[in-house]
């Protein structure tokens, strides 16, 4: 299991990104993509097929981390969602398939006619 523990955690709040760090490989995943793939019941749903598509959330910050127990990370975010625990597991999949889930987040707010911001304007 120590494979998949990171040996460094950074939250940069600026840049609103999560690097975590794996021997000399370093991941640096956005705030909004840590958040439209929450583990929580909020967005995964109760059950298969029961998700629901996080829309939005393009300027979704990280407002800090948590360890939970010796088996995942508690991800607290600037929009109140906080629920949700990361496994050390889940996390290194979303660095190793970042682009894979990315894309499918991406198609699936396509096919929804949805978007990341809502009609909000993106500011740098």
């Amino acid at each position: 299991m120590s494979h998949t523990l990171p040996t460094d955690i950074r939250l940069h709040k600026k840049s609103r990104t999560l690097e975590l760090v794996y021997g000399d490989i370093n991941y640096e995943l956005t705030a909004e993509y840590l958040r439209v793939h929450s583990p929580s019941a909020e967005v995964r749903g109760h059950g298969i097929g029961n998700g629901v598509l996080q829309t939005g959330k393009q300027l979704v910050g990280i407002k800090g981390v948590q360890p939970a127990g010796n088996y995942a990370l508690k991800i607290i975010f600037d929009d109140g969602h906080d629920s949700g625990l990361f496994t050390w597991e889940y996390l290194l999949d979303l660095c190793q398939n970042h682009d894979q889930h990315w894309q499918t987040y991406l198609q699936k707010l396509q096919d929804a006619g949805a978007s990341r911001n809502d009609g909000m304007i993106a500011r740098g």
